[in-house]
């Protein structure tokens, strides 16, 4: 079964508890929270106090994708936060040998993501260390972004490289979309507004799935 992490970034933030009730009723698995600081992209989004109050409230596994410039420095503070899976891009300052190690001494499973100008053979050096691969078919930064079907032939280099990986998809994933990366071998949704902005998000979620 393709697991379904809607995209936070999306939500009504004014009813936050109400939009994670629709979409867990409506059979997400886990919940996409992008923090961003404006540095290694372009844009803010939220931090650690958000990811604290939505922890009260949601079994839902919490996949944090970290755009920020030092992710090292934040892991046990997200840990403390909630997370699950902590993601940081391999195109940040922090080693990415010393972040993995980092995120499972605190417990959580560890992501890589990379940008899409960023060669897929850069983070082959690391498979073997992680639980997940984040491929963003969008430039990181912004939600509401048109997909690149470019971004399929990396998901298949990677599913061959690594078949038993977790690999997860972020930027324009509808159904459409969707059903193109799962065939390419993603096996994680990451979808924003065709969850949040669905009148209903359980048939958008069973459409991806």
């Amino acid at each position: 079964m393709t697991i379904i992490s809607p995209s936070l970034l999306a939500a009504d933030f004014s009813r936050l508890d109400r939009e994670l009730e629709r979409i867990t009723n409506g059979g997400a698995q886990w919940l996409h929270l992008d923090v961003m600081d404006g540095i290694f992209v372009p844009n803010i989004s939220f931090g650690i106090p958000v990811i604290q109050s939505l922890r009260k409230i949601s079994s839902l596994t919490f996949d944090v994708h970290l755009m920020i410039q030092e992710p090292l420095r934040y892991v046990q503070a997200f840990a403390d936060a909630g997370a699950d899976v902590l993601t940081f891009h391999l195109e940040s300052s922090s080693d990415p040998d010393a972040t993995i190690e980092a995120i499972h001494r605190c417990g959580m499973k560890a992501g890589i993501s990379i940008k899409p100008g960023t060669p897929v053979e850069a983070v082959f050096p690391y498979l073997n260390q992680l639980e997940l691969l984040l491929v963003m078919s969008v430039e990181p930064g912004f939600g509401g972004q048109k997909f690149m079907p470019e971004c399929l032939d990396r998901i298949r280099a990677l599913r061959q490289k690594a078949p038993g990986l977790d690999i997860s998809v972020d930027g324009g994933i509808n159904a459409r979309t969707g059903a193109d990366c799962r065939e390419a071998g993603a096996n994680v949704l990451v979808a924003g507004s065709y969850v949040f902005g669905a009148e209903d998000p359980a048939a958008a979620i069973a459409s991806l799935q």
